[in-house]
């Protein structure tokens, strides 16, 4: 076993060298708040393995949150760092005045003295979680001084009131800017039209946007353990891979947001659950009667009675230049929530879940709990909102539940266009109890899945009745992905956790089902107008429609889709699998031809030639642990087997070119796990380049060809197989 342990003497005189150069020429006077950091890191050990996956273990739950977040600050503080001042509202002081609008609209939901008064009114054991958050990371500034934060050089406990929900962007996210730069910036109204543009993914792509998750029963295991896939398509590296137990039941291993102190998709020895993003309706547009009153006042009409409009005021910074400049803004909001645009000159409050206290008590105890009892408890919480949840247990449960937080409404209206908020009967009538929403448990076919799909073919055969249910509690479409998950589990049986990972990374591309026969169809209808076409059309007929490095149909599938993005007809305004499907069987036999001719253009323009392996053209690179990736044709790169979600790979890769020829990975696959459960917790995983952002650390890009190889590490859970694994082993502080 290597394991490099600082000596406690070294420790003491580290400590009080520290200390004295901090008390300045009276070296008999300490900094008090720095002597209880520094005795607090004394109770924490992190133990970093051969990947670097931290491993933190204190005695309490608060103290394995203060190492936590040290741990993440070591790994990425930038992004740490980012996470927050984009939460609470102070974006523009890192990027200037344009994200002012961004600030304004987290502070339109909750300004800083109601952060501060949510964490007055949070239990006591949710504040000592908060306050170790905040020590763990002023602790790492106080002995990081090399480190300059661009805008939070001091963590405050109320800061995660702010960032309690831990998916890729969060409800607020889903609250277009457009509408709020155009009323608060520019006094006009924007169209419903174009606010559902601005709601809907490019073109009508999912994008990055999703996640896969697999839930198995022991009837189809060789071990007849319970087994989770684990597959969050986000950003490459939004967030890191950790490990923290303390002695008062926590022991939890996953992936976190960096700057959260809950294990956001993972497991315990128990339990794991997997988040997958959710279609359901939980948000809501109040078109509201605003008029002024006799004193000037503004007043909004809600049933027979006039109700004034609450105005405030919030003064924003921004970076200008080498300088910082402030803007104000009044703000409004009405009982249903702020005013957040105007549609054809009426103004509008957006509703969404805001429970701050509760959904972090929500998303902290998740981790802690023991089986299906204590997670259906724990959901009843109700405060989860942009997720679905996959679960299994060592009780050979699995589970699936389509969203947490969902509202109820009077089924007169339709709840997915703004209604109308002087009328009563709009209101939101409480909260959908936990046996309302869709939920699948221990179904007979012995798996689940959730793909971002409808919730009505998560188990096949047996998934619920969408008749049983409100349209807007699941108003998921079906995906290629959902589609794809569907086949490779029906018929899955005697899986281990390779085998669970074969149908993960399942190569067959159920998109290109609809788009590459519908060409062939046209080159053999009209194909005599384009005779060099030819040999590529061949390729394609020939293709088995599976993905991997040295495919050349892949190349030239991925460059016809892509060119049919950028120059396809959509009449219909369709989005996402409907409108692939209306590309390859109902667009016109010259389109596909006049496409498919530009892209065979485009491959020989920029390769020299159409025949060119698709690993050639889709690679992996890690140039710097910047948050914008840029990247270079002619620094190195790995060759990537893998495609994106959009056309049905469950293994998700999406790449894009900048500045470049060649695509290069930015989202899909980052952390992914596969989990047995059984007497004991069985896991393989692996983390899209490493652990690290710091590209001078040896665990910046450790990773990044068993990434592309599908060479996933076993997980240490348990303390002797940590220490087995173990480099070094130190507390917080010691260098």
């Amino acid at each position: 076993m290597k394991v490099y342990v600082a000596y406690r003497w070294l420790v003491v005189l580290s400590l009080l060298g520290f200390l004295g150069a901090c008390a300045g020429k009276d070296s008999t006077v300490v900094d008090p708040e720095l002597a209880r950091l520094a005795a607090r890191a004394q109770t924490v050990t992190i133990i970093r393995d051969d990947f670097g996956v931290p491993h933190i273990y204190a005695k309490t739950d608060a103290n394995a949150v203060f190492g936590l977040l040290y741990a993440q600050a070591e790994d990425d503080f930038p992004r740490v760092e980012r996470n927050y001042y984009w939460a609470i509202g102070r974006l523009a002081e890192a990027e200037g005045e344009e994200a002012l609008f961004s600030d304004l609209r987290a502070r339109l939901y909750m300004s800083t003295e109601d952060a501060k008064a949510a964490y007055a009114a949070a239990p006591d054991w949710l504040q000592a979680l908060c306050d170790a958050f905040a020590d763990g990371l002023n602790y790492y500034l106080a002995t990081h001084p090399e480190v300059t934060p661009k805008v939070l050089s001091h963590f405050e406990p109320w800061m995660p009131m702010f960032f309690f929900e831990g998916s890729i962007g969060g409800d607020i996210e889903q609250i277009p800017l457009d509408g709020i730069r155009a009323f608060y910036g520019e006094g006009r109204s924007v169209s419903v039209a174009a606010m559902e543009q601005a709601r809907a993914p490019t073109l009508g792509y999912e994008q990055h946007l999703g996640s896969n998750g697999f839930a198995v029963a022991g009837d189809r295991t060789r071990s007849g353990n319970a087994m989770l896939l684990i597959n969050p398509h986000t950003s490459l590296y939004f967030r890191g891979e950790v490990h923290v137990v303390s002695e008062e039941g926590l022991n939890a291993y996953g992936a976190v947001t960096w700057g959260q102190f809950f294990v956001y998709q993972g497991f315990n020895e128990h339990t794991g659950w997997m988040h997958t993003s959710t279609g359901v309706d939980f948000m809501d547009e109040f078109v509201e009667e605003v008029v002024e009153g006799a004193d000037g006042q503004l007043m909004y009409r809600y049933g027979d009675e006039l109700r004034p409009v609450e105005v405030s005021q919030v003064t924003l910074r921004y970076k200008d230049g080498d300088s910082m400049a402030e803007r104000s803004f009044p703000t409004y909001r009405t009982h249903h929530g702020p005013i957040t645009h105007m549609l054809d000159g009426k103004w509008v409050a957006t509703r969404i879940n805001w429970d701050p206290v509760t959904a972090l008590e929500q998303s902290y105890v998740r981790s802690k709990k023991d089986g299906l009892e204590g997670f259906n408890a724990m959901m009843d919480l109700r405060t989860n909102s942009s997720n679905n949840t996959v679960y299994a247990d060592s009780s050979g449960n699995i589970a699936y539940y389509h969203g947490n937080f969902i509202p109820k409404r009077n089924p007169q209206f339709d709840f997915a266009r703004p209604v109308d908020g002087s009328n009563p009967a709009t209101d939101w009538l409480g909260l959908h109890s936990i046996d309302e929403i869709v939920t699948v448990t221990n179904p007979p076919n012995g798996w689940l899945q959730n793909c971002n799909s409808t919730p009505f073919t998560a188990a096949g055969e047996y998934s619920p009745d969408p008749q049983n249910y409100p349209t807007y509690m699941a108003p998921d479409a079906e995906n290629f992905r959902g589609i794809h998950a569907q086949r490779v589990l029906k018929d899955a049986s005697d899986l281990t956790l390779d085998g669970l990972l074969d149908l993960a990374y399942d190569s067959y591309l159920p998109g290109f089902e609809a788009l590459i026969p519908g060409l062939i169809d046209a080159y053999d209808a009209q194909g005599g107008e384009y005779p060099l076409l030819a040999p590529a059309i061949d390729a394609l007929r020939d293709w088995d429609l599976r993905v991997s490095k040295d495919s050349v149909p892949m190349s030239l599938a991925y460059f016809y889709g892509m060119q049919f993005r950028e120059d396809g007809q959509n009449p219909q305004g369709l989005r996402r699998m409907s409108l692939i499907n209306y590309f390859g069987a109902e667009s016109s036999y010259a389109e596909r031809l006049s496409v498919f001719a530009s892209a065979v253009s485009r491959l020989q323009n920029d390769f020299g030639s159409w025949d060119i392996p698709w690993g050639e053209i889709n690679r992996f690179q890690r140039l710097s642990g910047d948050i914008n990736l840029a990247f270079d044709d002619e620094k190195p790169s790995l060759p990537v087997g893998l495609a994106s979600g959009d056309w049905g790979a469950l293994a998700s890769y999406r790449a894009v070119r900048r500045d470049t020829k060649r695509i290069y990975g930015v989202s899909g696959n980052s952390f992914v796990a596969v989990v047995e459960f059984g007497d004991k917790v069985r896991a393989k995983s692996i983390l899209a380049g490493g652990q690290s952002g710091n590209p001078g650390s040896p665990h910046f890009y450790d990773q990044a060809q068993a990434y592309v190889d599908r060479n996933f590490k076993d997980v240490a859970f348990y303390r002797e197989d940590v220490e087995a694994r173990a480099v070094r082993q130190y507390h917080p502080g010691e260098q």
